[in-house]
């Protein structure tokens, strides 16, 4: 059945019906220079097939050696996901034919992982902690990228051919897979955003990837079930694959929530099957059978050694843990002498960390926070993407709000510079400086400007002898115009009242 001719049943009456059971897999690409098993580098968005060599290809006698880098990455994740940490972990060898996977197996770990056994809490929008456990955070290797050509969906069904770039083959990976997340029911969704949400400000803050959703470097397989409410247990789980936005996890719950409880109530089945996410419309559509563990065939990887975490080394690394996102934001809620609504509302729309950045960028803390959840914030409505996905960096809103606070810029020159910025034309001083956009500051140009709507307004300028000020709006707002808004307006309204006495 495809997406467009799902049949969904009412969410609240999937709710009175079934309960939902999640699990969550994440895989986080690292941010090394080199990959995984081998010395290409791991840079985005290269020419195709030019970040390659033998080893990533799989090409014979090739042999793997792994990234020190790379597992030190892992164990600090693991660390800060309260994880314990195994002293002896191995990789293994796991075989599925998948053509953008080179070796025809992927290099991962199975049954003895780097990190085991934590849990990481999170908070909901009312401010309830929902403690999501984590069963495994295991390294491995990306695959590569296929692109389909001459199909209307981008998919492989129907299209005419198909493009391997291998670039991303070896590009090292954590996959950190939770415990099944039961008894959320209606917040299931909103848990699944929560927790995605958490994890990204966390290996955000430990500084192992950009967790650029837009761009695949986090990527987020959602696996959901239901079952009849007072059952043991769980139903025939789907796995949407590759969900990459914090909005769409919250879709995808939803929406296979929704399907799946049309299917059951009408006696059928579901397949344990992996699933599309589209983007467009929020649904999801059918993509293969989903294998067990037994069919991947995981044998140790004989080309390998074990990976060995002393526990004075591990200890070592636990030191090198920044403040967690939460616990910087509680120290940083205090500074601010904001309510914990406020804060609450600066944490849902993924401000706080934002807000933060540019001020330690050189911004006013209230400058910041007035432009994140104000302009950019409806910059990001109607782009459709999440605040923290927008083309623009804490620096450069800094940069701007610099030049508003030196009198270069006015807001609404601000405003134009910082669409530009989000439009890809450059860095906020060059666009500033290509477009001409710098406050006009030489009073002669601006006295000229306010004679002249002085001599287009004999009216207005007459109300202003006769001392109602307030009439010099109109003329202060004809000089914005003929300067194209590059005025400062107080200086002209100083201008137009010293012209009237």
């Amino acid at each position: 059945m495809s997406a467009a001719t799902d049949e969904l049943m009412d969410f609240d009456d999937v709710i009175e019906t079934y309960d939902p059971v999640m699990g969550m897999e994440v895989h986080v690409e690292l941010g090394t220079e080199t990959k995984m098993f081998c010395g290409c580098p791991t840079g985005f968005g290269a020419e195709p097939n030019k970040q390659v060599c033998p080893s990533c290809l799989g090409l014979p006698g090739a042999l793997p050696v792994a990234n020190a880098k790379a597992v030190e990455s892992a164990i600090r994740i693991g660390l800060a996901l309260n994880c314990s940490i195994r002293e002896s972990s191995v990789f293994a060898r796991k075989n599925y034919f998948y053509p953008d996977q080179p070796k025809n197996y992927q290099i991962s770990q199975y049954d003895k992982p780097t990190s085991y056994d934590g849990y990481l809490d999170v908070n909901l929008s009312d401010g309830t902690v929902w403690r999501v456990e984590i069963e495994r955070a295991h390294i491995e290797e990306d695959t590569g990228k296929s692109l389909h050509i001459g199909g209307s969906t981008g998919r492989i069904h129907g299209a005419s051919h198909s493009l391997l770039d291998y670039n991303r083959a070896g590009v090292p990976l954590v996959e950190i897979v939770t415990r099944p997340i039961e008894g959320a029911g209606a917040r299931a969704p909103e848990v699944a955003r929560a927790y995605v949400t958490a994890l990204r400000d966390l290996l955000k803050s430990l500084n192992v990837s950009d967790v650029r959703m837009d761009q695949g470097s986090m990527r987020c397989d959602v696996n959901l079930s239901l079952m009849a409410k007072g059952a043991n247990e769980f139903g025939t789980r789907t796995e949407t694959k590759n969900v990459n936005s914090l909005k769409s996890v919250e879709q995808a719950v939803r929406f296979e929530m929704q399907r799946q409880a049309v299917i059951l109530s009408g006696g059928g089945e579901i397949i344990q099957e992996t699933r599309h996410f589209h983007e467009a419309d929020g649904t999801t559509s059918a993509g293969r059978r989903k294998e067990t563990a037994e069919d991947y065939r995981y044998f140790p990887e004989p080309d390998l050694p074990p990976v060995i975490a002393d526990p004075a080394w591990v200890e070592t690394l636990r030191g090198t843990l920044p403040e967690l996102p939460w616990i910087r934001r509680a120290r940083i809620q205090e500074q601010w002498g904001v309510s914990d609504e406020v804060m609450r509302d600066l944490v849902n729309v993924g401000a706080v960390d934002l807000i933060i950045e540019t001020a330690e960028a050189g911004a006013s803390a209230d400058s910041a926070r007035s432009w994140w959840v104000s302009f950019l914030a409806q910059q990001a409505n109607t782009r459709g993407t999440e605040l923290a996905d927008l083309a623009i960096t804490p620096k450069q809103v800094a940069e701007v709000i610099g030049m508003v606070d030196d009198g270069k810029l006015t807001n609404k020159l601000a405003q134009q510079v910082v669409v530009a910025v989000l439009d890809g034309e450059g860095e906020p001083a060059q666009i500033v400086a290509d477009r001409g956009l710098e406050v006009v500051r030489d009073d002669s140009a601006l006295q000229k400007a306010v004679d002249e709507a002085l001599a287009a307004n004999p009216d207005i300028a007459e109300k202003i002898r006769s001392g109602k000020v307030q009439a010099a709006g109109k003329i202060v707002g004809d000089v914005m115009k003929a300067t194209r808004g590059q005025a400062d307006p107080a200086r002209v309204k100083e201008l137009v009242l010293a012209a009237c006495e």
